[in-house]
């Protein structure tokens, strides 16, 4: 339960804005995740469907029986399942565009997936094992687990990755909220640098971890954690302690977070993976690259397209038009840019420099309570 997801967000909405569940149990309202509003839009109100992916972020959504859940439906007080949209497998036909205003009407919409799930599919992370993750103003660790529901211990989310003629396939999600976004805070709150492209050349000659660290939890602590209520933090600092360093400590405190997902992620599913695909703007940082690398103790795969979250979408879009007739067609359009290997001299650093991340996540923990 957090208020990332949808379900939260709607009773909130229909608590205090009484006319809108009014409408909501009337039929005059629809209810439904960007996917859904943009189908609505853009067939002129004639579609209004989503797919699994999507769905199964609302909190409302029953991702072994394939449908939106009636007793979630009650505990969350939707009293229409009509004003939730209709739920079509991530590849088909939802719709063709009408009287949108942007685009000639008869083009047909033919793939649909959530934002995770798309840079999943253009990472062509199509098989049992294969693991992305993407950084953005958050970072995103998504792993493919299959036919079969993934269930963590550790506070990871299970969700769909996408469903293709009608078999569903699960994925494993690690987030955490802010991995760009920490560059944008120490641009423009901070005025540590001028532009976020400065931080590789700011940070490559100077130390970070294990004296100086910088939680990220600008908008609290994500997966596996999951604690809305802690804020930022650096900690180490001293007299001496120069602004490169404080850089330095914001790209090692990306870092450290992914690296601390696919730690989880891995106990959870109990399985080894030989390299991790990234994309992202945060990706063309190739010292972020590396670090991640080495506190991961696995190989950074990045792509020469790093938009693969709308490559995703447009992959699944080709499928469900035609274009391509299975996924083994898409598996050979993602192209390798570079490939990070750990560095062997880094190996007696690790445990001591997560150590030290693990007792920085433990006190700004402690300072939320």
């Amino acid at each position: 339960l957090d208020p990332y997801f949808t379900g939260s967000k709607l009773k909130w909405l229909m608590d205090h804005r009484p006319e809108v569940a009014e409408k909501i149990a009337s039929g005059d309202a629809l209810v439904g995740t960007i996917d859904s509003f943009l189908i609505y839009r853009l067939t002129g109100g004639v579609s209004f469907g989503t797919e699994p992916s999507n769905a199964s972020r609302t909190m409302l959504y029953d991702i072994n029986k394939g449908d939106f859940c009636p007793e979630l439906l009650e505990l969350f007080g939707v009293p229409n399942r009509g004003a939730l949209a209709e739920i079509k497998d991530s590849a088909g036909e939802f719709g063709k565009t009408k009287d949108c205003g942007i685009l000639p009407d008869g083009i047909a919409i033919t793939g649909v997936l959530g934002d995770q799930q798309a840079a999943l599919a253009g990472q062509t992370c199509f098989d049992q094992g294969q693991a992305k993750c993407t950084y953005g103003t958050g970072a995103f660790l998504l792993l493919n687990t299959g036919t079969k529901t993934p269930v963590s211990n550790n506070g990871l989310l299970s969700t769909v990755a996408w469903r293709l003629n009608g078999e569903t396939v699960y994925a494993l999600e690690g987030s955490s909220f802010i991995a760009g976004a920490a560059m944008q805070f120490l641009r423009d709150q901070m005025g540590f640098l001028k532009d976020a492209s400065e931080s590789e050349a700011m940070a490559i000659d100077c130390q970070g971890a294990p004296e100086v660290y910088f939680v990220p939890a600008l908008t609290g602590l994500g997966a596996p954690h999951w604690n809305p209520q802690a804020r930022g933090a650096f900690l180490g600092l001293t007299r001496g302690t120069t602004k490169n360093q404080m850089v330095r400590a914001g790209l090692e405190g990306i870092a450290f977070q992914v690296s601390d997902l696919l730690e989880t992620m891995l106990a959870d599913a109990s399985i080894s993976i030989d390299s991790l695909n990234v994309d992202g703007g945060a990706c063309k940082n190739s010292l972020l690259m590396q670090l991640q690398a080495d506190f991961s103790n696995i190989a950074v795969d990045r792509p020469r397209n790093l938009e693969t979250t709308v490559f995703g979408a447009a992959l699944f879009s080709g499928l469900g038009s035609g274009l391509f007739s299975s996924l083994d067609q898409l598996r050979g359009l993602r192209e390798t840019d570079r490939v990070f290997s750990p560095n062997s001299g880094f190996n007696q650093k690790r445990n001591k420099f997560i150590s030290g991340w693990k007792k920085a996540v433990q006190a700004v923990e402690l300072f939320s309570k």
